[in-house]
C-alpha cells in the first residue's frame, strides 16, 4: 500500500500560487483494502511535522478527492502535509511528506516598479550587483516582469519555466512568480539579471493589431518588479529590491514577437550600462500565480533533412507541435542564418502561407564561435523548418523542444486499428500545442488565441487526456475577470486582447467548463469560485434578449464551418442560429440551477430552475410542431435537441436524425457545435452503429480522412487539405485546431465506456459501460482518474464473442453492463463480476468494488459484420463473398452505377422485372448472414 499524488489545489508542492484555503487531495495504490474507512490530515511548519498547526484526528469525514483544511494561512509561508489512511482490510499507512508554500498573499510590496529608455531596438537586461553578508540559509525571489522575463543569478536560468509571467488580461491583474533560489545564492558576490522581452503585453498580438504597430496591446515599456528576500544561517534578514539602483544594458536579442519570432545577434557588443527610473504609471493588481509552469515537456529529432523542388534545404520533424528549438551553430563570424517554420510542405516547398502575416521566423547572427541557440519570448507551430544562410549544417545540431503547461497525462487509449491510433494521438497533440497556459485555437499562425468555443467543445477530451484541473481554474478565472467590465457578457477569446464580441455556444463556457471540471475532478471548489460568473452570463443573456426568450438579437458563429450551409461563401452552418443560441441559453440556465443545488443556494436554484422550464417550453412553442415535429432539421438540430433534451417526441427525432444520415450517406456535415456533441448523442440513443461508421470513415468528410492524407494534428476544416495533399484555403486553415479531436471524448464515453456518475463526481462512482463494433477488435484504456486508475478492455474473441478486462481503482466503485450478455451470464456464481447484480430499467448490472476483473463469454449475437439485404449494395460489393452471392442471383448487380449503390439490395429487389418470392429473398439473406 502506498500514497501518492499528493496534491494541493490540485498541484503538486505549488509554491506561491493564489490560495485562501488549501484543499488537498491524494490517491492510495497497491492496497489490499477496497476503499479507505477513516483517514487522518496534518500540517506542520517543519518537515518532520513537530510544529502542527492543523490535525483533523482521525475522521470518516476526510475525503481523498477533495478536503478543504480550515485554516488561516500566513504570506511567505511553507506548510508541509502528511496523511494516513486506514482501510477496509485493517491496513494503516502514513504517506510521505508534501507541502505547499504561500506567496507575499497580502503583504505589501516594498520593491518598485521599474523601467528603462531601452524599449524599442533591443530587449533590455535590467540587472543588481550586491554582495551576501554570510551563508544563506533560505532564498525567495518575487517576480513579474512585462512583457516577458527569464532571470539569471550568476548567468544561470533561475528556473525551467518558458514564456513568464504567462498570459492574462494585464489591464485587470499581473501575475508574480515565486522561486526558491537557495542554491543558487552561491558565493559572495551576486548578479542578479532579468532579460525582458515583448510577448503578450508589449508585441504585435491580437485579431486587431496590425503588422507595423508600434505598441502592443496593453503597453509599450519594459518593466520589471522584483523582491529577493534573504534569511541567513544567523538568523539575519536581508531584501534585495527592484528599485532606482538597478542598471539596464542592451542584449543580443534584437527583437521579438509571438507571431514573428525572434532576431539575435551573437557579433553585439556593448558594454554601456543605462539608468533605470520608477515606474510611475498605475499598473493593474499584483496577485500570486495561477498559471501552470510552460516547460519543454518533450523533445523530437528531424526524422529527414530534405532538398526540395526549389532547393530549400528543409527538416521534416515527423510530428506537428508547438514549441521552441535547440541548434548548434558553426558558422563563420558576420554569417546570418534564419529558420522559417511552417506545417505542411506543398508540392515538395516550403510554405506557411496559411500563418497568414505571422513571419514565424528565427533569425541569428553568428560571430565565429560554435554556440548553441534557442528561442526566448515567441513560440512556433510546425513541423518542417526552411534552412537558409547555412554552411556548416547537421540535422544532429537541431532538436525540437516541445513547450506546453505542466499537465499530467491522465488517459492512454489503443486499439487495433493504427489510423483509428493515430487520430487519438492527433487530438492529444492538439491538446499539448495548444495548452500554453491558454486554450488557443491554433499555435502558428496570427492568431493563437484563447477562443471560449473551441476550450468549451474539447474540456472533456481534455481531462481525459490530461489533468487539467488547474489549467482551466485559470483559464476561467480569467474569464470572469472579463465578465466584470462587460456586464456579464463572456467575450469570443479569453483573454478578449482587443475582441468585444460574445456568441451563443463560446460563451456558455462559462457555465459549460466549470460543470465539466466539477464533473471530472468531483471538487466543488470550481463551482463556488465561478458560480457569479455563471449566474452573470445567463443574466447578460436575459438583459439582451430583451424578454422574449429568443436569444436572436446578437451574432452567433452556430454551427461554425459545418459543411450544409446554403451559403458556399459563409463558415456559418445552416442550423439557425437562433435555435442554437436558445438551447444553451436554457442549458446554461438548468447548469447554474444544479450548481446552485450542489453549492446550498435553494432560493437561486428554484429561481433558476423555474426559468429553465419556461424557457424548454418556449423552445417547443417557437421550433417544434404540436404533434412534435421539428422545425430545425439539420444534423446537428436533431443532435442538439436529443442531447440537451428539448424534444417534444424523442423517438421521431431519433427516426429523422437515421434518415438524415441514411440520406446523406452515412456521412456527417456538422461544424463546431454539432461535432463534439454528434457520436455520444448516437451512442446515448442506441444509434452506436451510426457512431462507429463515422469514426471508421476514410473519407472526405471524417476523421480518417486527415489521418489517411498524413495528418499528426487536428485539423481546423474536414478539407484543410485536399485529396492531393494541397491547402484548400488559406484564409483560415490551421492543421492544429484541436476541437473536432473532441471525438476521443466519445471513445473514452462509449467505445471503453468510462463514464462518471453524477451524483457522485471525480469518479468515485463509475458507469462502464463499453459498446463493442466490430469494425474495431480490440480497445484498451486506462484512465488516471482522481480515484485512481480504471482500465477498461474489450477484444473480439477468435469465435466472434467478448473478452473484457476491468479495473477498479482503490476507492471506486463501478456499475458494470456487459454488451450482448446473455441472460444465462448472470448466473455463473465463481466469477467475482457477478457477486453483487442488480437490476435497472435497461437491464441487469454488475456492481464492482475496487480489484481486477476478466471474462469471456459468447455474445447474443456474433462480433463480426452482419451481411443482409438490408445493407447498400456498394457495402455488399466490396466483400468479395457477399458479391459472389448476389453474383448468383443476378450477375447485373456488378453493373450497378455508383451513385445507385447506396440504395439498399432490399429496396432495390423490389425494382426487379420479376419480383422475388419472400422464400427466395429469405435464402438469399441467410446465406448472405452466413458469411464469415
Amino acid at each position: 500500500m502506498k500514497i501518492i499524488q499528493m496534491k494541493t489545489n490540485h498541484v503538486i508542492n505549488p509554491l506561491g500560487y493564489m490560495m485562501t484555503e488549501p484543499v488537498l487531495s491524494y490517491k492510495v495504490a497497491c492496497a489490499e483494502g477496497k476503499k479507505q474507512t477513516s483517514a487522518r490530515i496534518q500540517v506542520a511548519l517543519d518537515q518532520e511535522m513537530k510544529e502542527l498547526v492543523y490535525d483533523s484526528g482521525d475522521t470518516k469525514e476526510i475525503d481523498s478527492i477533495s478536503y478543504r483544511v480550515p485554516m488561516e494561512l500566513k504570506p511567505c509561508t511553507r506548510y508541509y502535509w502528511t496523511v494516513t489512511v486506514n482501510t477496509d482490510a485493517g491496513e494503516t499507512m502514513q504517506s510521505g511528506t508534501a507541502w505547499f508554500e504561500t506567496g507575499k498573499m497580502q503583504e505589501g510590496w516594498s520593491g518598485k516598479w521599474i523601467s528603462s529608455d531601452l524599449n524599442v531596438g533591443t530587449h533590455p537586461f535590467f540587472f543588481k550587483d550586491f554582495k551576501l553578508r554570510g551563508k544563506v540559509k533560505k532564498a525567495r525571489l518575487y517576480i513579474c516582469g512585462l512583457g516577458l522575463y527569464e532571470a539569471y543569478i550568476n548567468g544561470k536560468k533561475i528556473s525551467e519555466e518558458c514564456l513568464t509571467p504567462y498570459y492574462n488580461n494585464y489591464d485587470t491583474w499581473l501575475q508574480y512568480q515565486t522561486y526558491d533560489v537557495t542554491e543558487l545564492l552561491a558565493g559572495e558576490k551576486i548578479h542578479l539579471e532579468v532579460l525582458l522581452g515583448n510577448g503578450w503585453y508589449k508585441g504585435r498580438f491580437g485579431l486587431n493589431n496590425p503588422t507595423n504597430a508600434d505598441r502592443g496591446l496593453y503597453g509599450d515599456t519594459f518593466t520589471l518588479i522584483s523582491e529577493l528576500k534573504i534569511e541567513y544561517m544567523d538568523g539575519s534578514t536581508e531584501l534585495v529590491l527592484s528599485d532606482e539602483s538597478w542598471k539596464a544594458k542592451k542584449s543580443k536579442l534584437l527583437a521579438s514577437t509571438i507571431y514573428d519570432g525572434e532576431v539575435y545577434d551573437e557579433t553585439f557588443r556593448e558594454d554601456m550600462e543605462y539608468p533605470v527610473r520608477l515606474y510611475e504609471k498605475k499598473m493593474a493588481r499584483l496577485c500570486e500565480r495561477l498559471s501552470l509552469p510552460i516547460k519543454v515537456q518533450e523533445s523530437i529529432k528531424p526524422i529527414k533533412l530534405i532538398t526540395s523542388p526549389k532547393g530549400e534545404a528543409i527538416l521534416d520533424l515527423g510530428q506537428n507541435h508547438s514549441g521552441w528549438f535547440s541548434l548548434r551553430v558553426k558558422e563563420p563570424k558576420g554569417t546570418q542564418v534564419k529558420l522559417y517554420f511552417g506545417e505542411e510542405l506543398q508540392d515538395g516547398c516550403f510554405y506557411n502561407t496559411n500563418l497568414r502575416t505571422a513571419k514565424a521566423e528565427y533569425t541569428y547572427i553568428s560571430d565565429g564561435t560554435e554556440q548553441t541557440i534557442r528561442p526566448h519570448f515567441t513560440f512556433y507551430g510546425y513541423r518542417y523548418v526552411m534552412l537558409e544562410g547555412f554552411t556548416n549544417f547537421s540535422p544532429e545540431d537541431y532538436t525540437a523542444l516541445v513547450l506546453y503547461s505542466d499537465l499530467e497525462d491522465a488517459g492512454h487509449f489503443e486499439t487495433d486499428n493504427p489510423l483509428v491510433n493515430r487520430l487519438i494521438l492527433n487530438a492529444k497533440w492538439g491538446q499539448k500545442s495548444n495548452f500554453l497556459d491558454v486554450p488557443t485555437d491554433c499555435p502558428q499562425r496570427d492568431e493563437r488565441l484563447g477562443w471560449t468555443g473551441d476550450a468549451q467543445v474539447f474540456a472533456a477530451t481534455a481531462c481525459f487526456n490530461m489533468d487539467s484541473y488547474a489549467f482551466y481554474k485559470k483559464y476561467l478565472y480569467d474569464m470572469y475577470e472579463e465578465q466584470k467590465i462587460r456586464d456579464g457578457a463572456v467575450p469570443d477569446v479569453i483573454p478578449a486582447c482587443g475582441q468585444q464580441g460574445t456568441s451563443t455556444v463560446w460563451g456558455d463556457a462559462a457555465t459549460i467548463i466549470p460543470w465539466v471540471v466539477y464533473q471530472f475532478y468531483g471538487d466543488k471548489t470550481i463551482l463556488e469560485e465561478q458560480y457569479d460568473s455563471m449566474k452573470a452570463w445567463v443574466e447578460y443573456i436575459r438583459k439582451t434578449n430583451g424578454g422574449d426568450w429568443q436569444w436572436r438579437k446578437k451574432f452567433h458563429y452556430g454551427d461554425w464551418l459545418a459543411l450544409d450551409s446554403k451559403d458556399p461563401d459563409s463558415p456559418i452552418g445552416a442550423t439557425d442560429t437562433g435555435y442554437i443560441a436558445t438551447v444553451y441559453y436554457y442549458y446554461s440556465t438548468l447548469l447554474v440551477s444544479k450548481a446552485a443545488g450542489i453549492l446550498g443556494r435553494t432560493e437561486d436554484e428554484r429561481n433558476y430552475g423555474e426559468r429553465a422550464r419556461e424557457l424548454l417550453a418556449e423552445i417547443h412553442k417557437e421550433y417544434f410542431s404540436p404533434t412534435g415535429r421539428p422545425c430545425v432539421t439539420t444534423q446537428t438540430g436533431l443532435i442538439t435537441a436529443l442531447k440537451f433534451d428539448v424534444a417534444v417526441d424523442r423517438q421521431r427525432i431519433l427516426d429523422d436524425l437515421v434518415m438524415a444520415f441514411k440520406l446523406n450517406g452515412n456521412k456527417l456535415e456538422t461544424g463546431f457545435v454539432g461535432t463534439p456533441l454528434l457520436c455520444n448523442v448516437l451512442s446515448e440513443n442506441g444509434l452506436n452503429e451510426i457512431a462507429y461508421s463515422l469514426l471508421v470513415n476514410e473519407d472526405y468528410p471524417g476523421w480518417l480522412y486527415a489521418v489517411k492524407l498524413g495528418a499528426t494534428t487536428i485539423w481546423e476544416r474536414w478539407n484543410s487539405l485536399d485529396p492531393e495533399g494541397h491547402f484548400s484555403s488559406t484564409g483560415m486553415n490551421s492543421l492544429n485546431h484541436y476541437s473536432y479531436g473532441s471525438i476521443v471524448e466519445w471513445m473514452y464515453r462509449h467505445v471503453a465506456g468510462i463514464n462518471p456518475v453524477l451524483s457522485k463526481p471525480g469518479f468515485r462512482e463509475v458507469e462502464l459501460a463499453p459498446k463493442p463494433d466490430h469494425r474495431l477488435k480490440r480497445a484498451e484504456v486506462s484512465f488516471d482518474s482522481p480515484i485512481g486508475v480504471y482500465k477498461s478492455k474489450w477484444e473480439i474473441t477468435p469465435d466472434f464473442g467478448l473478452s473484457l478486462d476491468i479495473t477498479v481503482p482503490f476507492g471506486g466503485k463501478a456499475y458494470l453492463t456487459l454488451p450482448y450478455a446473455p441472460e444465462e451470464l448472470y448466473q455463473q456464481k465463481d466469477n467475482e463480476i457477478f457477486k453483487e447484480i442488480e437490476k435497472t430499467e435497461a437491464g441487469r448490472r454488475c456492481i464492482l468494488e475496487s480489484g481486477t476483473y476478466h471474462i469471456e463469454y459468447a455474445t447474443t449475437a456474433p462480433m463480426r459484420k452482419i451481411y443482409t439485404l438490408k445493407l447498400s449494395i456498394g457495402e455488399l460489393m466490396a466483400s468479395d463473398k457477399a458479391k459472389a452471392v448476389l453474383m448468383e442471383v443476378n450477375p447485373m448487380f456488378t453493373r450497378i452505377p455508383k451513385d445507385m449503390q447506396k440504395a439498399s439490395l432490399y429496396d432495390l429487389l423490389k425494382y426487379m422485372p420479376v419480383p422475388l418470392t419472400k422464400e427466395v429473398l429469405a435464402q438469399i439473406d441467410g446465406k448472405l448472414q452466413a458469411i464469415i
